[in-house]
């Protein structure tokens, strides 16, 4: 792997930092260099937010993402916002309970689940974030399933023990439902 940027962005309170971290720690677990980078309005929970995630082999040269290897867009404003920063040949993870808009480029590979719902079936409509996470490691692995599952592990046990299961179900969830799903022509 060379270096790998990733988009994640939604509403906040969508977990979309949570996602962004649990993919940060899950790459330095496995050695690799990582910049974590979030972004949200002054409303914080409601308003938009977004986390950038480069992952690389060796010294990251820039913070600065101009095109994307994957997006993740949990909601239609940040379809709208950064579709247009997926590189050709890239990923988009769109959340399909809540984005009815239809992806406009066909030079990337859409992957379109219903998150929230996913997540709800899992436990936890909350945990949207990390049913996409699993989809983006489904059909990109930048870490292994079993890292993610590690870095959540890790994270949650601290403080909300009693929603990990409901977590490593929505990661599981969002997994599963990207590597069968099949990718329109």
């Amino acid at each position: 792997m060379t270096e790998r940027s990733t988009i994640f962005a939604g509403f906040g309170g969508q977990g979309i930092l949570f996602a962004g971290t649990v993919l940060a720690r899950a790459a330095m677990a496995e050695g690799r260099e990582v910049l974590w980078i979030p972004s949200y309005g002054p409303e914080m929970r409601g308003g938009t937010a977004s986390c950038t995630v480069i992952v690389a082999e060796e010294a990251i040269g820039s913070p600065v993402v101009d095109q994307a290897d994957a997006v993740v867009a949990l909601n239609p404003p940040s379809l709208a916002k950064f579709e247009p920063v997926v590189a050709a040949g890239g990923l988009l993870v769109i959340n399909r309970s809540l984005i009815e808009a239809e992806v406009r480029r066909n030079d990337v590979e859409a992957v379109e689940l219903p998150c929230t719902a996913l997540a709800r079936e899992a436990g936890d409509d909350r945990l949207v974030s990390v049913v996409a996470l699993g989809a983006l490691l489904a059909r990109r692995p930048l870490v292994s399933l079993a890292s993610a599952g590690a870095a959540i592990e890790a994270i949650v046990s601290a403080k909300r023990p009693q929603i990990l299961e409901a977590d490593l179900a929505a990661l599981r969830a969002g997994y599963e439902a990207a590597a069968v799903e099949t990718v329109p022509a």
